[in-house]
């Protein structure tokens, strides 16, 4: 049912065909529908579009509406086409007339964009509070396993020496820079596009920066051809934030699937955080770490997979950009259930010491062994040569651990820099300001 129909009905299979699954998508949309409405309603009183006893009555069901939500009593009605129709249906239905006014100065176009940036603001703060606890967690786990060595890679050939203090705390490090591309994400999606109407405006004398301030926004998207323009790009923006956070996740699981092989051996888990074979008694597998793998590739897709939907679209709204909820919002599930069970699963890992005195290691020290010979003043060229000739000619023998030279300079094995990294992930997480938004929200609901 179209709240907005004439007396021409569509036909019934376009009517599906063109609806989707835009309803079920709606539901993620829907608290923040009545934010939207709860905003603009108090604007259009203060222009005189209201008067404050309908604003009062419009306020007052739709705080009954927003409880429903909450509370999981919701839902749309079987002929009715969207979570707009259903909340100004049940307005319509609840207050009679004045219910039909609360769709002054605004269409389904920015009503549904404010929707949306709002949802996405939300669910970036959800995933920012999903990532920080487990960056705690590496940078933990870098401290406590700091000293237990581990050969590093080139190639996948035998390098130089690493350790899990480096290799946790790597990937701690990597998610600062992912929360910096998702801070950016969020400056994209904190701006306020009510009030662009069908993307041209509107002829009430409206007034978009209270609209701005009652929600939260840290400012508006001017133009109101560009607030158009900007559905299609938030999305794509947010997914590669998401594609950021996924990739680190990918990488780290992909290292753990090496590190538990047995040619590896250097990690192990519990029984329970590990499953079996079917036919081979022997089997440990890390079946979580290679579904995060498979579930964070897919979502690194993802900024691609919406930038090829919205190709070649001219300015304004089109369809296309419907089916943009359909691949996205599942997406932030996704991403924060695979940050919680790599938080569990690395919580619970059990690293083997002393993996480097085993002889095939043995390699791993002759950058250590060149670095002795030009410490002691002979030219690095000449150094290299020598000790690659021992290696050449067998007669290469490692330097002993207390020979070898200690790596004081930032971020190496003996100077992990753990402190500086969590100074850069508390100033990322502060200037996200979620605060403002709380706030500006509580207001709008008391």
């Amino acid at each position: 049912m179209k709240l907005w129909q004439k007396n021409t009905d569509s036909l019934k299979e376009i009517e599906t065909f063109t609806v989707g699954n835009d309803r079920e998508m709606d539901m993620y949309l829907a608290p923040f529908d009545v934010l939207g409405s709860l905003a603009h309603i108090q604007m259009l009183e203060s222009v005189g579009l209201l008067s404050h006893d309908e604003l009062v009555k419009l306020q007052s069901a739709l705080k009954e509406i927003y409880k429903d939500i909450q509370q999981s009593a919701f839902s749309l009605q079987p002929d009715v086409e969207d979570i707009h129709s259903q909340v100004e249906l049940l307005l319509t239905q609840n207050l009679g007339d004045i219910g039909k006014k609360i769709h002054s100065a605004r269409s389904r176009n920015d009503q549904v964009l404010v929707d949306l940036k709002l949802f996405l603001r939300s669910e970036i703060e959800t995933i920012v509070n999903t990532v920080v606890p487990f960056f705690e967690l590496l940078q933990t786990q870098s401290e406590k396993y700091k000293t237990y060595l581990l050969p590093g890679y080139t190639h996948l050939q035998l390098a130089m020496p690493s350790s899990f203090g480096l290799w946790f705390g790597a990937y701690a490090e990597s998610l600062v820079d992912d929360l910096i591309t998702l801070r950016s994400a969020f400056e994209v999606v904190n701006k306020n596009p009510l009030g662009s109407a069908a993307g041209y405006g509107s002829s009430f004398p409206i007034n978009r920066q209270m609209t701005t301030d009652l929600l939260g926004f840290a400012s508006l998207n001017y133009n109101v051809v560009y607030a158009q323009m900007g559905r299609g790009k938030a999305e794509r923006v947010v997914a590669q934030a998401l594609a950021n956070i996924a990739d680190t996740l990918a990488r780290l699981s992909m290292d753990i699937c090496l590190y538990l092989n047995q040619n590896f051996g250097f990690v192990s888990f519990p029984p329970e955080l590990t499953t079996g074979s079917s036919i081979m008694p022997h089997k440990k597998n890390p079946d979580v770490f290679e579904l995060i793998r498979s579930h964070c590739n897919r979502i690194k897709a993802l900024p691609n997979e919406i930038m090829m939907m919205t190709t070649n679209l001219p300015s304004g709204y089109h369809r296309d950009l419907q089916l943009l909820k359909e691949h996205l919002f599942p997406a932030f599930k996704t991403i924060k259930n695979c940050i919680e069970m790599a938080g569990l699963m690395l919580s619970n890992i059990e690293i083997k010491p002393n993996l480097l005195k085993d002889e095939k290691y043995k390699y791993l020290f002759t950058v250590d062994l060149v670095n002795q010979y030009v410490m002691q003043g002979m030219p690095f060229r000449d150094a290299y040569i020598k000790v690659g000739k021992a290696v050449d000619d067998g007669s290469y023998t490692p330097p002993t651990q207390e020979e070898t030279l200690a790596n004081p300079h930032q971020g190496s094995i003996h100077n992990l820099c753990n402190s500086e990294i969590k100074n850069m992930m508390e100033k990322v997480v502060e200037s996200f300001e979620f605060e403002i938004i709380h706030q500006a929200l509580e207001n709008l609901l008391k």
